[in-house]
């Protein structure tokens, strides 16, 4: 009889836990550690959205897609928001363009010829659907492609960031790691100095300090950072020195900051003082198994700074006088050319988020729980 009792209600400890208790505490596990459920099959075949079976099956895939989506929807706000903020600008292009003694009727052709005397929703739907075939429309004030305008213009842009990023990034993780391995040491406090004074400058500041040192005093820099079309690559890499130098100087410290911040928080891990047990040495272990461990966070911080490298260009270019993407918007906006304005606007838009989406799908191919959840 008590042998039948413990089979049909389980041990001591509580019942036999059934496949909706089963299922019910693989949801709740699950939730908690951030991962798509993934109930046992018999759960599975009750029923669900299409969805919710594949997130069970393929939880990876899953996270991947939602960060898809939500990056397309995200830019597609990002449009609306754009063009909205510019509607609402004070001010109309047909009177600055023509001058406050235009008559009435010259205005209301310019409206006319611009389409400005459509309704909002009208023009947004359009120019977004210009936008999504990469034809951006026509410039009010020199009447040319802004596409056309805009591939010369971002070209130098991504040239730009380009060399700062190869050159950041990879001393940023070092000096990173060296911090980590002289922590608390002469070398850590020199470099903790040094970045926090980095952070504490503002862009355009760092950029004539470089501009009066470099370019005026010693004459060992070209200013302004002049580029064109059929200039030959060393010439190139010569123009664009300051503002590089600039570049790296504001993204630098933050990067090896975060950087020290993530493998210092790995340190403390079981399996780093079973290393130091067996005797490796310090750097062995921060390279070999610290680093690796922290790439995650690593990866969000460099692409933000990436996404800023990007984006943040607008006063660099302004202040060495680039011809890029920063330096083409701050034009438009003077002029009031807001189809270029909105273009450039959205193509900057489209960079931060594009990069931000790449570093959480990076960050989620990274982490072991994710790519082999039980």
């Amino acid at each position: 009889m008590a042998g039948r009792l413990m089979m049909e209600s389980g041990p001591i400890t509580g019942p036999v836990a059934t496949d909706a208790t089963a299922g019910e505490t693989a949801l709740r596990s699950s939730d908690l550690a951030g991962i798509p459920a993934k109930p046992n099959p018999a759960a599975e075949e009750r029923g669900g959205t299409i969805w919710q079976r594949f997130a069970f099956r393929r939880p990876l895939a899953a996270l991947i897609l939602q960060r898809l989506g939500l990056s397309v929807g995200l830019l597609f706000a990002v449009s609306l928001m754009i063009f909205g903020g510019i509607e609402a600008l004070p001010g109309d292009f047909a009177t600055t363009y023509l001058g406050q003694s235009a008559t009435p009727q010259a205005v209301e052709n310019i409206r006319q010829d611009l389409g400005l005397d459509r309704p909002w929703s009208e023009r947004y739907l359009s120019w977004l659907g210009g936008a999504v075939q990469g034809d951006f429309g026509t410039s009010w004030a020199s009447r040319n492609s802004v596409s056309e305008q805009i591939g010369n213009r971002l070209g130098n842009s991504l040239f730009l960031a380009f060399f700062a990023a190869l050159v950041s990034v990879p001393l940023a993780v070092g000096l990173g790691m060296l911090a980590v391995q002289f922590r608390n040491r002469l070398p850590d406090k020199i470099i903790n100095v040094i970045s926090l004074a980095a952070i504490s400058l503002p862009e355009f500041f760092i950029g004539y300090l470089l501009i009066m040192y470099f370019a005026v005093e010693w004459g060992v820099a070209t200013f302004p950072a002049t580029v064109y079309n059929g200039m030959g690559f060393t010439d190139r890499l010569s123009a664009i020195a300051l503002p590089v130098a600039t570049l790296v100087l504001v993204v630098l410290a933050h990067m090896m900051r975060m950087t020290r911040a993530a493998i210092l928080n790995v340190m403390s891990s079981a399996y780093v003082e079973t290393a130091e047990l067996k005797g490796l040495g310090t750097f062995r272990i921060i390279a070999r198994h610290a680093a690796p461990n922290a790439v995650a966070p690593v990866i969000n911080v460099i692409a933000l700074n990436l996404a800023y490298l990007v984006v943040g260009v607008v006063v660099v270019e302004v202040v060495f006088v680039y011809p890029g993407m920063g330096q083409y918007m701050v034009d438009a906006v003077t002029v009031r050319d807001m189809p270029v304005v909105q273009a450039c606007g959205l193509i900057f838009a489209a960079f931060y988020i594009f990069l931000n989406m790449a570093a959480d799908i990076l960050a989620i191919l990274a982490n072991p729980r994710l790519r082999h959840p039980r």
